[in-house]
C-alpha cells in the first residue's frame, strides 16, 4: 500500500508513520508541509501522492482553547476532514480518521459502544463529531475513536515537546521526576496506547475488515487514580498523589466523567486490544528501558 499520513509529526502520527513504514510506502506530511485546512492544497497533495490510503492524524486537541477559538477547532477537526474525504474519493483511497470519546456526554454507567448516540458537550467534542460525519461520507472509511491517548514520541525529548504530550505522559514525567501527581478519582477512562492503535489500524487495513466506526481503546476501564497507581507499580515507585474530582473543578469545556469505551466491535472483526494494564506495562518498560513490569 501507498499511504499518506497527515499530522505526521504529532503524538499518534509519528507512531503511525514508523509502524506502517516497516512494510509499506509511506508519505508523512507534518503541519508545516501540509495545512489540511487549505482545501486546494489538500486536493493537490493527494492528487500528487496518489495514495491508496489516507490516515489523518492531524487534530486540534486543546479542549478548553476550542471554547474561545471555535473557528480553528472546526476548521481542523471538521472542515479539513471534509477536504480529505473529497480528496480520497477523487483518487479512490481509503480514509482513516481518528476521533474521541468526548463525543459522548459521560452520563453512562457502562462502556459506550459504537451504536450509542453521541451527545457532545463542548466545541471540541462537536468539531470531532462533525469530522466523523464528514469521514463517513466516503465509500471507503474507518473512523477510529481513541481515548486518553498516550505514548509515542512525547518522552525522551525536550521539555517543550514533553509538555505537548498526553495527560498520561505528563503523569509519568512527574512520577519519574519525584513530583506530586494530581489525578481524578471520578473520571473513568479506557486509555489508548499509540502502539496498539497503530497495530489495530494496520490490521483493519490489511485484513479487509468492514468499513465503518470502531472504538480502539485498551480493554477494560479505570479511574485516573487507578491508572496512576498501576503506572507507579510498573515504575516500582511510591507515588505522591493528590486526589481531585472533576465535579469540584471548573473547566471552560465540560469533560465527560464516565467515558470508557467498549472495543467489542473491533474484537468482533478479529482485532483484539490488550488490557490497559498490559499497555501501561509496555509503555513503562519503554520509558525506563527495562523489561515489562
Amino acid at each position: 500500500m501507498k499511504i499518506l499520513v497527515t499530522g505526521a509529526a504529532g503524538l499518534l502520527g509519528t507512531t503511525i508513520v514508523r509502524s506502517f513504514a516497516r512494510s509499506h510506502e509511506v508519505v508523512g506530511l507534518a503541519r508545516h508541509e501540509l495545512d489540511i485546512t487549505q482545501h486546494v492544497r489538500v486536493l493537490d497533495a493527494v492528487n500528487s501522492v496518489r495514495p491508496s490510503v489516507i490516515i489523518n492524524c492531524a487534530a486540534y486537541n486543546d479542549v478548553d482553547g476550542a471554547e474561545s477559538n471555535p473557528v480553528r477547532a472546526m476548521d481542523v477537526n471538521a472542515f479539513a476532514v471534509r477536504s480529505l474525504a473529497a480528496a480520497s474519493e477523487r483518487v479512490g483511497a481509503t480514509l482513516v480518521h481518528y476521533s474521541t470519546d468526548f463525543v459522548f456526554d459521560g452520563t453512562a454507567s457502562e462502556p459506550y459502544g459504537e451504536e450509542d448516540v453521541p451527545n457532545p458537550q463542548s466545541v471540541y467534542a462537536t468539531s470531532k463529531l462533525l469530522g466523523e460525519w464528514f469521514s463517513a461520507d466516503t465509500n471507503q472509511h474507518y473512523v477510529v475513536r481513541v481515548e486518553s491517548l498516550f505514548g509515542g514520541s512525547a518522552f525522551g525529548k525536550g521539555e517543550s515537546e514533553r509538555l505537548r504530550g498526553s495527560s498520561l505522559d505528563r503523569m509519568a514525567d512527574a512520577m519519574l521526576g519525584g513530583r506530586e501527581v494530581r489525578v481524578f478519582v471520578d473520571r473513568t477512562v479506557s486509555p489508548s496506547y499509540v502502539e496498539d492503535v497503530a497495530t489495530a489500524t494496520r490490521s483493519l487495513l490489511t485484513t479487509g475488515a468492514p468499513f465503518g466506526l470502531y472504538h480502539c481503546v485498551g480493554t477494560g476501564r479505570a479511574t485516573w487514580h487507578d491508572v496512576a497507581i498501576e503506572l507507579a507499580r510498573c515504575f516500582s515507585l511510591e507515588p505522591v498523589i493528590e486526589q481531585v474530582r472533576v465535579a469540584d473543578l471548573s473547566f471552560r469545556a465540560r469533560r465527560p466523567q464516565f467515558c470508557a469505551l467498549s472495543n467489542a466491535k473491533l474484537a468482533g472483526v478479529g482485532v483484539g486490544m490488550p488490557t490497559w494494564q498490559n499497555a501501561l506495562s509496555r509503555y513503562a518498560a519503554a520509558r525506563i528501558g527495562q523489561g515489562s513490569c
